[in-house]
């Protein structure tokens, strides 16, 4: 076999392939017979849906020149605007979406056409780029990075009720509604073999987010660490906690007692009831995979990814940030 660098089959290749297999020859014996690895003849035979009774070397040629028209970077704008490139490339490291990052230009560049482009068009041309590092960085800075999912795992387990715990169904309406902010939604983020774990909590008006390290994931500890972010915010964004039954928050009534938030539980396996603490975990999960080691993680990090989630624009607040969000409420 030739060793040579990777070259698209030619027709004159697609009809040698075809004519081998109406001999009724093997992939491997076609791939020697053209100077071509095995698995090159395999996809080849196996595209669109033929097989190798079907399959037919002029269809396949015509496929082939029609999508290599549409690989063209020159046909799509990202590839013929470096400016807008890499600005794309910069916000996408800062794990801005590609919705984030067209309503952002929109606002930067509102008279510029050239300067514009649609989420849908930033994802085509990050899927059309050819395989390569490049490609790989890029497409990992995407909040979904897995090719296909998966169904969770359940475990049937009976756990113990929580003390003079508060049902969501009590929680009052304006939390419902998000009229008026203070209302909060937190969970843990765990870490590598369950043995670290990150706190998150969001404001449900503004989606402010608040990171909190935490040493363990004890009820102690993570009453303490979480009262101890609250502190510093006024009065008037310190109205309601929503958390899950876990017991890491066991000590929820002390919690009330040192930051005056009551907490209110969600039902079991129900998290769409903190549904924006849910959204807000898949965001932070892009900078700290499943598998991450929170005892390795300094403050100084977290904060940074604090910073950067609520520095990034959101389509619910109007292309507005969090930051900015807050700032709002506080006047």
């Amino acid at each position: 076999m030739k060793n040579k660098g990777y070259q698209r089959l030619r027709l004159n290749e697609r009809e040698e392939i075809s004519r081998c297999l109406a001999q009724g020859k093997s992939f491997r014996e076609i791939a020697r017979e053209i100077s071509r690895h095995v698995s090159t003849v395999s996809r080849e035979i196996r595209q669109a849906g033929m097989n190798k009774y079907t399959y037919r070397a002029a269809r396949s040629d015509r496929r082939a020149i029609r999508n290599a028209g549409k690989r063209k970077s020159c046909k799509h704008k990202l590839g013929a605007n470096r400016q807008l490139w890499e600005y794309v490339q910069e916000k996408l490291a800062l794990r801005w979406s590609p919705e984030q990052i067209a309503r952002s230009l929109k606002k930067l560049y509102p008279d510029v056409q050239a300067m514009q482009i649609s989420h849908e068009a930033i994802y085509t041309y990050l899927y059309v780029l050819p395989r390569g590092e490049l490609k790989k960085r890029l497409l990992k800075m995407l909040r979904r990075e897995r090719k296909r999912r998966y169904k969770r795992k359940t475990v049937g387990r009976v756990e113990r009720k929580l003390e003079d715990m508060i049902s969501i169904e009590e929680r009052p309406a304006e939390v419902a509604d998000r009229t008026v902010p203070g209302h909060w939604e937190g969970d843990l983020l765990i870490g590598r073999n369950r043995q670290s774990a990150l706190g998150s909590i969001v404001e449900r008006t503004t989606r402010f987010v608040v990171l909190v390290p935490l040493q363990n994931k004890t009820a102690v500890e993570v009453r303490k660490s979480f009262a101890r972010e609250m502190k510093s915010f006024p009065v008037q964004l310190k109205r309601t906690l929503t958390y899950d039954q876990g017991r890491e928050m066991a000590e929820h009534k002390l919690f009330t007692r040192d930051t005056n938030m009551k907490v209110y539980f969600a039902h079991p396996a129900s998290p769409w009831e903190r549904g924006t603490n849910e959204n807000t975990n898949g965001l932070i999960r892009q900078f700290f995979p499943k598998g991450t080691d929170f005892n390795k993680v300094t403050r100084k990090e977290v904060k940074s990814v604090q910073n950067m989630l609520n520095g990034r624009p959101r389509k619910t607040l109007n292309w507005e940030n969090p930051r900015e969000a807050i700032k709002q409420v506080l006047r």
